[in-house]
């Protein structure tokens, strides 16, 4: 699965990246929860470029009565994302990318859970398949929301856990992205482990687990 993540690229190298319009200075954050907001890529309006925009981590679908659904659907099983009724019509029409320079994930031991942080070896950018959707309040008030799409875990994460988060290749963001594109058999293919010989896990502090404890000392490998 994917429940934390970090983004901390400096922001003329995210848009850069990703083929946006510069952003506005943001702050490095290293250790993302859901139910934040995170920086999302995604097809503008009229499908002729891309956007960066914020949507909230925990997916209401559009026709859900009860936004509390989204503390669920934080993370969406790639395999079958395109059937469940929570995700099908997202995985259509509202594909994006989640950017990251990593991840934690944590391993279950005889005394509690291990955090491990996840990263390229050469610590690049890369991202998240993710897809979102936009929910109305019953005051008409709107909320973009996101889920983050997950497969079988590589040998990297395999000893730590057997899912892990869906990474793209950047030679196949536009294919996630294009709004033309609506056939799931089209773009199940991209949705596969991502080469373990590109990543390197090592295990962290349990001082991350506490959403609230956001600085680089979380990534610092134990000794």
């Amino acid at each position: 699965m994917c429940g934390r993540f970090t983004l901390f690229e400096p922001d003329k190298v995210l848009a850069k990246e990703f083929g946006v319009p510069d952003l506005p200075p943001g702050s490095p954050r290293y250790n993302i929860a859901p139910s934040q907001l995170v920086t999302a890529v995604r097809a503008t309006p009229a499908g002729s470029g891309r956007e960066i925009v914020l949507l909230r981590w925990g997916l209401i679908p559009s026709w859900s009565k009860d936004p509390a659904i989204g503390s669920r659907l934080i993370n969406a099983r790639a395999e079958t994302a395109s059937e469940k009724p929570s995700f099908r019509n997202a995985f259509r029409r509202h594909r994006c990318l989640v950017p990251a320079n990593g991840f934690y994930e944590w391993r279950r031991q005889e005394r509690g859970k291990q955090p491990f942080f996840v990263r390229m070896q050469d610590k690049r950018l890369f991202a998240f398949a993710g897809l979102w959707d936009r929910w109305k309040s019953p005051d008409e008030v709107a909320v973009e929301t996101c889920t983050i799409l997950t497969t079988a875990a590589n040998t990297v994460l395999a000893p730590i856990h057997d899912r892990m988060p869906v990474i793209l290749s950047p030679a196949h963001y536009d294919r996630w992205l294009d709004p033309s594109l609506k056939d799931p058999d089209t773009l199940t293919p991209l949705l596969v482990p991502f080469p373990p010989e590109e990543m390197l896990a090592f295990p962290v502090s349990p001082r991350v687990n506490a959403p609230s404890t956001d600085d680089e000392g979380c990534m610092t490998p134990l000794p």
